[in-house]
């Protein structure tokens, strides 16, 4: 896969929560943002606009199909606390499709200053051998990296073949200390993608690079809102 179809946008996604304070960062142009924000009354017509972003090349069969699905998963994604949800898409050489999930969400945490929480955030994942865990170093502050990788069993009724199968997965897991309040950034990454593992982690570090904990000072004109609710 070409690493130029996961530019990043230069556009900021800022991230405004009335429980936590904002957040910014760079998602690449691949990233569908799931409406998490949308009231019950207009999850369907928001689910409905996402899925034809997401399959621009699509049908009214596909996109009336789908967005039910999305109108669903997005419900779960914001009764679940998440600020951000959106699905990365994105073309490989071989005319298929790369796709993975990418969230944030944010936890309160305990502790007095931004080192204190990566310490303890590091010092809990690094009990599971099943963990990769690294203390990192961001332009907003310290963090923690977590990757890990894991098989799971699909189901046959959700198999071509009708039989059991095993997948391997991957995830990405930062937390970031906010710096001056009681709360810990969550960004995930999940795919199944695993034949681009290398490319998709390149991609999550650099939009890490982005994460700001102030405005951007040059032009706040074309910021994207999201989880604004």
């Amino acid at each position: 896969m070409s690493n130029n179809r996961m530019e990043t946008s230069g556009i900021p996604t800022v991230i405004k929560d009335r429980d936590i304070p904002p957040l910014w960062f760079v998602a690449p142009e691949g990233f569908h943002a799931l409406p998490v924000d949308a009231g019950p009354d207009t999850r369907l017509s928001a689910a409905d606009e996402f899925t034809r972003g997401l399959f621009p090349e699509g049908d009214a069969h596909l996109w009336q199909s789908a967005a039910p699905f999305y109108a669903g998963l997005t419900e779960v994604f914001a009764d679940a606390g998440l600020a951000y949800s959106a699905m990365g898409v994105f073309s490989d050489d071989k005319g298929g499709v790369v796709h993975f999930s990418f969230t944030v969400g944010a936890i309160e945490s305990p502790y007095a200053t931004p080192d204190e929480a990566a310490g303890a955030i590091g010092q809990s994942l690094s009990r599971d051998p099943g963990n990769d865990s690294r203390r990192i170093a961001l332009p907003c502050g310290p963090a923690v990296s977590n990757i890990s990788v894991r098989e799971v069993t699909v189901g046959a009724e959700l198999t071509a073949t009708g039989e059991e199968a095993k997948l391997l997965t991957g995830q990405i897991q930062v937390f970031v200390p906010f710096p001056t309040a009681p709360f810990v950034a969550v960004f995930t990454l999940d795919t199944a993608a695993m034949e681009y593992w290398g490319e998709i982690c390149d991609m999550t570090a650099a939009v890490l690079e982005t994460v700001s904990f102030e405005a951007p000072s040059d032009d706040s004109h074309g910021e994207v809102p999201v989880g604004e609710r």
